[in-house]
């Protein structure tokens, strides 16, 4: 097949996939042909709290990327620029929140900082209270939720961008008697503007999206994805298109202004791009006193994960009113093995988010070799259409493609798959297509094209050529863009509950069943598993 007809099958592909369902919501949000009508979106205009809920999303996710920068930007610097004991391990576990998946930590959150969490019973204990000193609900709940699990964005960018900074420049500005503190603010911050604002963008996109923790949390709290998923389970569909219109125009907002801030933003650094060293820290005292701080930074930020694995070996029914639970025992662990009714949806979210990648991969491969070998003309379109998934929040993608996908129309694409077991691996499919792309895209253009042309020369077909030469070329691009995306639709619930049934319930949806029923400790054994299964993913896709 000609390079034309290939960028073409795969444009078209992407479009019904990714921008059709988009347009799809657009259009049933204004009634659709032979029934247009604008009285849904003038009932969205005239109600206060449809208004009131999207301006929550808003100011939600901005107030959420300020504080992760706050947490996530000093944090970056602290552990890069200097040397101490213990540095690289705890430099790795202050980042392990990112293997958790946001429902997960919610859920761990709950049980650590909880009205009946370990926290609140301590106060309770120590100050002798009668109540519950503290209600976590609301937007303060919301938000410190998002700042726990959304500074490693900034930290991990922040870390990524001082490596490469060039050693010469900040040894230029302490030759000119510039003391530590004024290199990183006059030379260092600057030139960390981009790694900055692209973290930015991408936890207020993450935030805009959140519907963990303003479900569970949000109380009388609302934001957009709550309004959004409860006019959908209430039946009133038009009211669910409109607000997913809103929120979605949001989202490509955000996008757009971020991505000029970060694009006006930019400072070019030049040099010879080696990375200034650790700094070691001279007096034994300050090297410990680091360490120490280090160490008590970490256990705090690993205490909702320790939470939840002491949790699991609660028996049900036996923690009430005490301190600590009484007793511990494998119990919920051997009920998951009994059980087949219990170990059904963390089969069904195994086998649906290892389907979703595989397939994932083989259209980031696709669109690699289209984009960069094959330099078709339509790379650019398809390039743009990679990323619509990323811009739109999970909710959003999940009304469109129930929508789509709800009604039989084979003549226009719509097939009805709303309620089969094909629904969720799709959803996870098309929702994880930037994380695959944009990691087998940049393994693509670091391939040197003369190895590719060397087999063809030697008689190796096209397929033969994909699979012993770009392939283990790929591995480590396929690793890690495989390993995200598995991670990712393993713990997804913000899609899925939208579009599971009973028989395809994933794991994430079994935990909030749970925890209905207050069993916490088969929802904490179910988080165990997935936060187990985040971080092997996440390790193999690293090497680490």
């Amino acid at each position: 097949m000609s390079r034309k007809p290939l960028g073409v099958v795969l444009t078209l592909l992407l479009v019904w996939l990714v921008a059709y369902p988009v347009a799809i919501i657009m259009i049933e949000s204004v009634g659709g042909p032979g029934r247009w009508t604008l009285e849904h979106l003038k009932a969205f205009v005239v109600e206060p709290y449809e208004w009131s809920a999207l301006w929550a999303s808003v100011w939600i996710s901005l107030a959420s990327v300020g504080l992760a920068g706050v947490v996530g930007v000093p944090l970056g610097i602290f552990f890069e620029s200097f040397s101490f004991p213990g540095r690289r391990i705890l430099g790795a576990l202050v980042a392990l929140p990112a293997v958790l998946p946001p429902h997960v930590g919610v859920i761990a959150f709950l049980f650590l900082f909880g009205e009946s969490g370990f926290i609140a019973r301590l106060v309770t204990a120590v100050f002798r209270l009668e109540g519950t000193p503290w209600k976590l609900q609301g937007a303060p709940a919301i938000l410190l939720v998002h700042a726990y699990s959304m500074y490693v964005y900034f930290y991990l960018f922040t870390r990524a961008g001082l490596a490469k900074i060039d050693a010469s420049m900040v040894e230029a500005a302490q030759s000119l008697g510039s003391n530590h503190w004024q290199v990183v603010r006059r030379v260092t911050i600057p030139l960390l503007r981009p790694q900055i604002a692209a973290a930015a963008l991408l936890t207020f996109m993450t935030s805009l999206g959140s519907f963990s923790a303003p479900y569970i949390f949000g109380g009388g709290f609302r934001v957009m994805t709550t309004q959004i998923v409860n006019s959908k389970l209430n039946g009133d569909l038009p009211a669910a298109m409109v607000q997913t219109v809103a929120l979605a125009s949001i989202a490509f907002f955000g996008l757009f202004v971020f991505g000029r801030t970060q694009g006006s933003r930019s400072v070019a650094a030049t040099g010879k791009g080696v990375g200034s060293p650790a700094r070691e820290l001279q007096q034994p005292l300050s090297r410990w006193v680091a360490a120490i701080l280090g160490w008590a930074l970490a256990f705090v930020l690993l205490m909702p994960h320790l939470t939840l694995v002491l949790v699991s070996f609660v028996p049900f029914g036996t923690w009430t009113t005490q301190l600590f639970p009484p007793s511990y025992s494998l119990e919920n662990y051997a009920q998951l093995v009994s059980e087949p009714e219990r170990l059904r949806p963390l089969v069904n979210s195994l086998w649906m988010a290892a389907v979703a990648t595989v397939g994932v991969l083989g259209l980031a491969l696709w669109a690699g070799r289209t984009i960069v070998q094959r330099k078709a003309v339509l790379r650019g379109v398809i390039a743009r259409l990679l990323q619509v998934p990323w811009a739109v929040p999970g909710t959003v993608l999940a009304i469109a493609l129930s929508t789509t996908f709800g009604v039989f129309a084979p003549w226009v694409g719509r097939w009805v798959l709303v309620g089969t077991v094909v629904i969720l691996p799709l959803a996870y499919f098309v929702r994880n297509i930037p994380i695959a792309a944009g990691s087998v895209i940049a393994g693509f253009r670091q391939l040197d094209p003369t190895l590719d042309e060397a087999a063809a020369s030697l008689g190796a077909r096209r397929l033969r050529r994909l699979w012993r030469v770009t392939i283990p070329l790929l591995r480590p691009a396929l690793l890690a863009g495989g390993a995200l995306a598995f991670a990712t639709a393993v713990g997804d619930f913000v899609t899925s509950i939208v579009l599971y049934t009973f028989d395809t319930r994933p794991v994430s949806i079994e935990i909030l069943a749970a925890l209905r029923d207050f069993d916490i400790g088969v929802a904490a054994v179910y988080g165990v598993i997935l936060m187990l299964v985040s971080a092997g993913a996440m390790a193999l896709g690293t090497r680490r």
